[in-house]
């Protein structure tokens, strides 16, 4: 089995699944950064395939930046101009070629949390 990427966001000041939110990923080399995959999160606050499938997977360094900003204004949560949190990107590598990574992102105007999730 081939490895792959996948996450979930989650609304913790509402209580429900973050539907909507933009979620881009880079791969990271270095001091450069490629963009590999820009996705929306569906109703369940899921992509609706793996951001990186297993055709496409390969182990190293990468970023999901979570557009977190833009969803809070869409659901009126966003509050005084700066944000708090606008982008929140999470680095973090994959070292195992057949391995399912999920990063979910836990996310409230004024705080957020990941874990490697199953």
């Amino acid at each position: 089995m081939a490895g792959f990427l996948t996450t979930h966001v989650l609304d913790t000041a509402r209580g429900l699944p973050a539907a909507g939110l933009e979620v881009v990923l880079y791969r990271l080399e270095g001091a450069s950064r490629t963009e590999l995959a820009r996705v929306t999160t569906n109703e369940d606050g899921r992509t609706d395939s793996p951001i990186l499938p297993q055709d496409r997977f390969s182990t190293g360094s990468y970023e999901l930046v979570f557009a977190a900003g833009a969803y809070l204004r869409a659901t009126g949560q966003a509050g005084a101009e700066p944000l708090f949190l606008d982008d929140v990107p999470i680095r973090f590598g994959m070292s195992d070629p057949d391995s399912h990574y999920h990063v979910p992102l836990l996310l409230s105007p004024f705080g957020f949390s990941t874990y490697r999730g199953s």
